[in-house]
């Protein structure tokens, strides 16, 4: 007993010396965090960096429907004039809300509308300038010019279709942006029965427009052009833009070093074309998701490049969610891509989203301009007048009258100084008559023609200041 005893205490001493012999481990601590590796996928969220350029073009654009709002109202009068008062009551339907506040607004547009004194009922009326009228004549003549390009624009909105067709009601409220004229379902739709097929329905919202057959010639979006164009500039070393986008940051925009290699990876995802089928693939693998967010890219890239202005609101984006296989949340998914698209929240309180593409526009004008986009311009370009100029001009002309009364007074006192000392001289008189009777008749015609041919240029400058 013993021995057994002491075999077990030299057993558990032994253990003891090894035990104190291992060097203890410190134990991790799961709740500091520690340095991870970041990941090269372009985030979904991002923070958007505004851009001056394309918001002071919607701070223009927000005069301007102003404006259009109040042409439309004196437009549909017979006499195309309006009463102030009258034209202040109207007004109240389409947004001027508070007192004077449209009498305000038009004294600010002095190029766009004319006050006049009515001949007859002794009121203040309204009417549009020459100017004015002249920007409508034009934006018309623009607008029935480019009807075919318009009905191409319908056959390729219909093509991105994954049915073939949109509503109609759709289509009408993002006319404006596509060229169409407003009676495009009876001038365009109905005109071209070789295209577009009517679907009707008991009520107009359900009306559908469908395409009548697909042209495989149209199926060319234009960022392919751009890259085409891109690849016979730089040859051989262009390989990598078979699937790229044109992408140009804002100023401001932070790009760090893990961003720049989920854009480089990502310009090299290949996609569908939005002129594809895509119903008979399979979507549920990460690669088709990946195409498929790049094909969205692409589908939003080629409805902008489809408008005249290359702008459009994220609302009438929208209309278009479900046909064209777009993301639910619009907003953040053009977000992740502020290179190749700018949103922009000024113009309308906030309450509209416009969605720019970047590569078509520079120093804030369009690349390539069309002729409805200029007369758009114009109205724009009226509005930016400083009502200023207009005070001037109106100053000139009064400086100009008053200085050309002094002008025939000074020379009616000449004429009748020289008139008396002709008949000063009495010895002279009876020699001289039949001279100074041919002279004076010079001098009186002379003076006439003077006064006629300034009256005749007065009433042209007048007439020049008034017109464009």
């Amino acid at each position: 007993m013993r021995t057994f005893v002491h075999h077990s205490f030299n057993f558990f001493k032994r253990q003891i010396e090894n035990f104190s012999s291992i060097q203890l481990q410190p134990i991790p601590n799961f709740n500091s965090t520690r340095a991870m590796s970041q990941s090269t996928s372009i985030p979904k969220k991002q923070q958007r960096v505004r851009d001056h350029g394309y918001d002071n073009y919607m701070e223009i654009e927000k005069k301007t429907r102003k404006v259009l709002k109040l042409q439309n109202l004196i437009l549909t009068e017979p006499s195309q004039s309006l009463p102030v008062a009258r034209l202040e009551t109207l007004a109240k339907r389409v947004g001027f809300t508070r007192r004077h506040e449209t009498g305000a607004f038009i004294l600010k547009f002095p190029h766009v509308f004319e006050i006049f004194e009515h001949p007859v009922q002794r009121v203040l009326f309204c009417r549009l300038t020459r100017q004015a009228i002249l920007q409508i004549e034009q934006e018309r003549h623009a607008l029935a010019a480019q009807v075919p390009l318009a009905v191409t624009r319908l056959r390729k909105l219909l093509m991105m279709s994954s049915t073939q067709r949109l509503r109609l009601e759709h289509v009408r409220i993002a006319r404006a942006a596509l060229g169409l004229p407003d009676d495009f379902e009876f001038s365009v739709v109905l005109r071209y029965p070789q295209f577009f097929r009517l679907v009707d329905a008991n009520e107009t919202r359900n009306k559908y427009i469908e395409l009548v057959e697909r042209d495989p010639s149209l199926a060319i979006c234009a960022i392919e052009k751009t890259r085409e164009r891109v690849y016979r500039e730089k040859g051989v070393d262009a390989e990598d833009v078979r699937f790229s986008f044109v992408i140009n940051f804002p100023p401001g925009f932070k790009i760090g070093k893990y961003l720049k290699i989920a854009v480089w990876k990502w310009q090299r995802v290949p996609y569908w074309s939005p002129y594809d089928d895509v119903s008979g693939y399979d979507l549920r693998s990460i690669e088709a998701q990946k195409r498929m967010e790049k094909r969205a890219v692409a589908t939003i890239h080629e409805l902008l490049s489809m408008t005249v202005e290359k702008k459009i609101t994220l609302e009438r984006i929208a209309h278009f969610r479900m046909a064209m296989h777009l993301p639910k949340k619009l907003k953040e998914f053009l977000l992740q891509h502020q290179g190749i698209f700018y949103i922009s929240t000024r113009g309308n309180q906030g309450k509209l989203h416009t969605v720019f593409l970047r590569e078509a526009y520079r120093k804030g004008e369009l690349v390539e301009p069309n002729d409805l986009y200029l007369a758009r311009r114009r109205l724009a370009e009226l509005v930016l007048i400083s009502p200023r100029k207009a005070k001037v001009d109106r100053e000139l002309v009064g400086y100009k009258r008053s200085r050309l009364d002094d002008e025939i007074g000074q020379v009616r006192r000449e004429c009748v100084e020289d008139v008396y000392e002709d008949f000063k001289g009495e010895d002279d008189m009876g020699r001289d008559k039949d001279g100074e009777d041919d002279l004076s008749s010079d001098i009186g015609s002379d003076v006439d023609s003077d006064i006629s041919d300034e009256d005749d240029n007065f009433d042209d400058s007048v007439s020049i200041q008034r017109t464009p």
